[in-house]
């Protein structure tokens, strides 16, 4: 063990000297950006106003053009093959900017009548703003050619997750009110947006001195343009941005916003609050209203208050396997409430897991900024505790608080340091956790983050004594245009708990690296070509080796987004201890060979097609009673198939597998299909209609494995006339079918409902209409 840690740090070594060899010289072979002055005009403009694709008299003349966008991919540097003018102007209370996009083949444009923020695989058009101009934070607002919205905040050095930096900074829960409008024409498209000086937030100076980024996204050729020019050659963007003046005599936003909305509910699922006597519970419709309001303080700040929030889940989660896994599975937050300005609560350990949340009935939260600082504070009730209790608990009913809490400074060249502190109550018991951070650009490729955590956790129901842990990561991270390396350290001890977070597992010491190198011939189809590699080791705090995963790769990049990233071989040594499974009294080790590959293409035009299969040795984690956990062979894979119909209809097909079987008998331990096509028809910009029809089996062997036999067969139907977030119209219809005993019978060793092989019954139905409308004053 100790061999195979200095064979790595070498391996560290030799990345750190050649990534050094390729910093000098980097800033000075770019040009410093720009500065330009944008003008006032005294009306708004109209794609009328540029007719031919080109400005006729009037106010499209008065309008700042900007010209000579400069490709980042796929050639860094590159000559655009179309050409794009942008024209900026202001008035009193817009940013307008009216995109002119050239196009030689105007027939091959990707442009679809779809829904809000559905709109990567067409064309698009984007304005990146920096009102502040510290080059850490700023908005992104993008279009198609048909004017279909998407709307983002940007942080800077927002690396984890295993993404670059460069794409994980894009925090999409942002939503605003803005306005658009696209037209395609025989030589390209136009798109008008005019964003206003309401949705934004600025500092009370005059003039205005901000950062822009223009760009345009070209599909079928994998073109991604900038003005000024990006490099990625150079971690980050606003540090790259061109400079935007001239904005004077507009007024910070010191807007109100209200947000009430209704909701008529009627509904029928299963109470299993008493796990040995399940019930049906059935309501009829029941109106609920509540209130969401916005405050906008000293400028910056935003003062969000909620009394009975909607907290109703109109987005469904995607599917995920969830069967044969040690842990727990993550899935992101879709309320919109917890969305807004989520990422000022953002820490390399996530702290701040929503999900937690069940069922709030008041809620307020602050975010914003002021010089250097940004705060995010956040307290909220939580009913759901007391509602799963059964009503001859004494804690039934009873309610658990949060409150959380953020702060970031900014110190120079894009870092940061910040602190945490998060504390759930409930029941007369705590959990709590205080934790620093600091994010530090190192230089043009390197990133360095880190955080250190103490929690303190005091159970009162279960009646155990206070316990204390601590948590620390490490994150290293150096991002260019051929070689990528992330070096992540994470140290979790037995004892540390986060309530308010979403950390799956503790008692470990990990060491993770991943590592990727391509050369870019950038020809007509190729673009890159090369070697991938991931690699973790995990110890438990008794020095015990628990995993060791080495998977290599070599991946192939091509145009229309299309990518193969071929595993021929993988090795993952698992170790499980006696406190895993009791009935173990030694530490066994299952090495598992296995090999995999994940590709996805655009090729066509009405097709889009994602694949990831992995077959190789794996275990059988849940035996059945009696069985110690078995090697055996796995195969997981998860297929998507998008079709894109007559530009208004969207049909997505997803097939995911989980099949795992003894090595050797042969026979199956368990198999989970899911299988799910999901259609959305888009009737005009506001009105869509969605269905989503899902089938769901876990197909076990009693023999050796303890998972129960299920079947669902779930429907969901939902139409949305949205005229702009906040102000929208649902009608939705959900119903499950499972193959559930019809008198619910639990079965008493495992406490799970009886299933059965001859039908299936409606375990969970629902009904709503919902209407929101913002008012803003």
């Amino acid at each position: 063990m100790l061999l195979h840690v200095v064979s790595l740090g070498k391996l560290r070594l030799k990345f750190l000297r050649l990534c050094l060899a390729s910093v000098a010289g980097v800033s000075s072979a770019l040009a410093a950006p720009p500065i330009i002055q944008i003008p006032r005009i005294d009306r708004p403009p109209a794609l009328s106003d540029f007719e031919a694709m080109r400005p006729i008299a009037g106010v499209a003349q008065k309008m700042l053009k900007v010209s000579g966008f400069i490709a980042r991919e796929p050639a860094d540097g590159a000559q655009p093959t179309q050409d794009t003018d942008v024209y900026l102007a202001y008035d009193d209370r817009n940013l307008y900017a009216v995109f002119i996009c050239w196009d030689k083949e105007p027939d091959k444009i990707r442009a679809r009548m779809t829904r809000r923020e559905d709109i990567f695989s067409d064309d698009s058009a984007e304005i990146m703003i920096d009102t502040f101009n510290d080059a850490r934070r700023g908005y992104t607002f993008a279009a198609n050619p048909l004017g279909i919205q998407w709307d983002a905040l940007w942080t800077e050095g927002s690396i984890g997750n295993g993404l670059p930096a460069d794409f994980s900074g894009f925090d999409p829960s942002f939503d605003t009110v803005w306005n658009s409008e696209g037209r395609l024409t025989e030589r390209g498209y136009m798109l008008l947006m005019a964003i206003p000086f309401k949705s934004l937030r600025f500092p009370k100076t005059d003039p205005q001195q901000w950062r822009i980024i223009l760009n345009r996204s070209i599909p079928r050729t994998n073109e991604n343009l900038f003005w000024p020019r990006i490099s990625n050659r150079i971690q980050g963007r606003f540090n790259q941005a061109a400079t935007l003046s001239g904005i004077d005599h507009i007024s910070p936003a010191r807007n109100i916003q209200l947000i009430p909305y209704g909701l008529l509910r009627g509904f029928r699922d299963i109470d299993d609050r008493d796990p040995n006597h399940p019930v049906f519970e059935s309501r009829t419709l029941k109106p609920e209203i509540g209130l969401d309001a916005k405050f906008i303080l000293h400028d910056s700040f935003v003062l969000d208050a909620t009394i009975n929030p909607d907290f109703s889940q109109i987005e469904s989660d995607q599917p995920q396997i969830t069967v044969n896994q040690r842990f727990a599975v993550y899935f992101p937050e879709k309320r919109p409430f917890f969305l807004e300005n989520s990422n000022y609560f953002n820490s390399p350990i996530n702290l701040v897991f929503t999900r937690n949340i069940g069922h709030p009935e008041f809620g307020l939260r602050l975010t914003g900024k002021s010089g250097p600082w940004a705060v995010g504070v956040l307290a909220t009730d939580d009913r759901a505790p007391g509602e799963t209790l059964p009503p001859t608990d004494p804690h039934s009913g009873d309610r658990a608080t949060f409150t959380i809490a953020r702060v970031n400074r900014d110190i120079l060249d894009q870092s940061t340091v910040g602190a945490t502190y998060t504390d759930r109550e409930f029941a007369g018991g705590y959990n709590r956790v205080g934790a620093i951070d600091a994010n530090l650009k190192l230089d043009p490729h390197w990133r360095l983050q880190g955080q250190a955590a103490a929690s303190s956790t005091h159970d009162v129901i279960a009646g155990t004594p206070s316990l204390d842990g601590l948590g620390y990561k490490l994150d290293l991270e150096r991002t260019g245009r051929q070689l990528n390396v992330q070096s992540q350290y994470l140290d979790f001890s037995p004892n540390f708990e986060t309530q308010t977070g979403f950390v799956n597992r503790v008692d470990l010491r990990e060491d993770i690296l991943k590592a990727s190198y391509y050369w870019r011939p950038e020809g007509k189809f190729l673009i890159s070509y090369g070697p991938t590699l991931e690699h973790f080791n995990i110890w438990d705090h008794s020095g015990t080796a628990l995993d060791y995963f080495f998977y290599p790769g070599f991946r192939v990049d091509m145009t229309r987004g299309t990518y193969v990233n071929f595993h021929p071989f993988g090795y993952d040594d698992v170790r499980l201890r006696p406190i895993d499974y009791n009935m173990l009294s030694h530490v066994k080790a299952y090495p598992q060979p296995f090999w995999g590959i994940d590709a996805a293409t655009s090729w066509l035009k009405e097709f889009d097609l994602t694949a990831f299969f992995v077959s190789g040795a794996g275990v059988n984690y849940n035996p059945a009673a009696g069985r110690a956990p078995m090697i055996g062979h796995e195969d997981q894979g998860n297929f998507t198939l998008t079709f894109h119909a007559a530009g208004r209809l969207r049909i997505d097909n997803a097939y995911l597998l989980e099949h795992i079987r003894e090595r050797d008998s042969h026979l199956t331990a368990v198999t989970n299909h899911i299988v799910r096509s999901k259609w959305n028809y888009q009737f005009t910009r506001n009105l869509s209609a969605r269905l989503i029809l899902q089938y769901n089996a876990v197909l076990s062997n009693p023999a050796i494995s303890s998972l129960p036999r299920t079947k669902n067969f779930n429907t969901d139907f939902l139409i949305t006339y949205l005229i702009h977030p906040g102000t929208a119209i649902y009608v939705g219809y959900n119903s499950n079918l499972a193959n559930f005993d019809r008198n619910l019978a639990v079965d008493p060793v495992t406490g799970n409902i009886l299933t059965t092989t001859n039908g299936y019954i409606n375990d969970g139905r629902q009904f709503f209409v919902k209407a929101s409308y913002v008012y803003r004053f």
